[in-house]
């Protein structure tokens, strides 16, 4: 056994026998973390699992539809692409407290019909039983393992020999073989590798869980998103109920749709319709500032309600306050009423926020806003029924958009009056719609429909 110390780069995992201050891998500033590293010549017990493979010719190679898992959440199956696939490796991020462990095991415990193994490494039994009580689902078929050290990880898969294994989390589980704390760069590349390896030879699929840095990206080597099948990113703010799953990188299906989830008492409930949650009830009492524009997140589009507020500044520099919204996006889009629309808005506050803590960089959404902005700005109310779908450009043109008939179709099902959208973006099929449709193509336009 022979330890020496090593240099490793925590964003791609190149390693090197002195510090440097720029990494020669990815040219990243200050990422160079010390490692000491024990290298030994013995068999480890998971040498024993992992399968001899053999060269095949690439035209011998047969290709079969990927075999799938259905998972009992329907959210989680679209993100996935249709279930989980057998022999891949998916990891889940997330922030603290988010939800990401509630997700796992409320789906482990609705499988019936397959042996799953639960490692925990932050968790003890007892708080996994109390959580499985809570969430009101008792299953004989999942084995619960408190463990951290990868060998004996490996030594009760051998024994149990499960069908789905879940490892919560990769952060937490560390190598005998490699003298480093659980969490440093090379314990997480490790142990990931050697997960990936066991999933790859003996077809079992894997499922981690990963935590995330400041920055909001997964915590570790960024070696680790390369060599997972699949990256979920489970998201939202903790002070609303709603939960996003979004789908950063996948093998085995597309990245562009997400799953919606509400936090309730019994865990986690799929959101069926989106648009429902993020509009408010209030539709008598209608109140100025307020506009509904249509997004789509993925490949589903619904309403999102836009609230702004614009006031006088009360001090000498004026205000920019976003939620849920580019804040540089906000600033072009006043500049373009200050210079194009010739608004004022130079000395006001403005305030901005998207209803339901959702995050939209959809660029659709910006006729929305400026409607929002300018119904603030005159205290002029919006009817509820109207909505909004389109893009300001630097000319104060509004710019047409894409999937410009879903989003007609999703307010037309939801009981909408009017939308306004760009000027063509239809190209003569708007007449399939029920909905009123208002083609404008500059904001003046729009204003002047709006509210004269």
């Amino acid at each position: 056994m022979k330890t020496k110390t090593a240099y490793v780069c925590s964003n791609c995992g190149y390693d090197s026998p002195k510090w440097l201050g720029k990494c020669p891998g990815c040219g990243e500033w200050n990422t160079m973390v010390e490692e000491k590293v024990t290298v030994s010549k013995g068999k480890s017990s998971r040498g024993r699992l992992v399968k001899s493979t053999a060269p095949v010719r690439l035209s011998e190679i047969t290709i079969s539809t990927e075999q799938r898992i259905y998972m009992p959440s329907e959210e989680l199956n679209r993100v996935l692409g249709g279930g989980l696939v057998a022999g891949s490796l998916t990891l889940i991020g997330g922030e603290p407290g988010i939800g990401k462990s509630t997700l796992l095991l409320q789906n482990i415990l609705s499988i019936r019909n397959r042996k799953i193994l639960y490692v925990s490494g932050e968790e003890s039994a007892s708080q996994l039983k109390l959580r499985a009580d809570r969430l009101g689902k008792v299953s004989d078929n999942v084995f619960i393992l408190c463990e951290t050290d990868l060998d004996n990880i490996f030594a009760q898969i051998e024994k149990i020999e499960p069908q789905i294994i879940v490892v919560d989390s990769i952060q937490t589980i560390s190598s005998a073989e490699i003298e480093s704390a659980a969490g440093s760069v090379s314990q997480v590349r490790e142990c990931a590798a050697a997960l990936l390896r066991y999933a790859k030879e003996s077809g079992v699929p894997v499922v981690l869980v990963g935590h995330i840095n400041k920055d909001g990206a997964i915590a570790g080597p960024k070696v680790l998103e390369h060599i997972v099948d699949t990256v979920l990113q489970f998201e939202g703010d903790r002070q609303y109920l709603y939960r996003i799953l979004r789908s950063i990188k996948n093998r085995f299906g597309s990245t562009s749709e997400i799953g919606i989830y509400e936090m309730v008492q019994r865990g986690l409930r799929e959101v069926k319709n989106p648009s429902e949650m993020l509009l408010s009830d209030n539709r008598s009492d209608e109140m100025s500032g307020m506009a509904i524009g249509v997004t789509i997140e993925g490949a589903r589009p619904f309403m999102v309600e836009v609230q702004a507020l614009v006031s006088s500044a009360a001090y000498g520099t004026p205000q920019r306050s976003v939620t849920g919204f580019d804040n540089r996006r906000l600033n072009m889009l006043l500049a373009v009423l200050e210079k194009r629309a010739k608004f004022r808005l130079g000395q006001k506050d403005v305030f901005l926020n998207m209803a339901g803590g959702l995050k939209v960089s959809d660029p659709a959404i910006d006729l929305a806003v400026v409607a929002a902005v300018m119904s603030s700005n005159f205290d002029l109310t919006i009817p509820r029924s109207i909505a909004f779908a389109g893009e300001v450009g630097l000319s104060g043109e509004i710019r047409t958009v894409t999937r410009i008939e879903q989003r007609v179709a999703e307010a037309e099902k939801l009981g909408f009056e009017t939308i306004y959208i760009p000027s063509g973006n239809l190209k003569g099929i708007k007449d399939k719609f029920k909905i009123r449709i208002v083609e404008v193509s500059k904001l003046p336009d729009m204003f002047r429909s709006l509210f004269e």
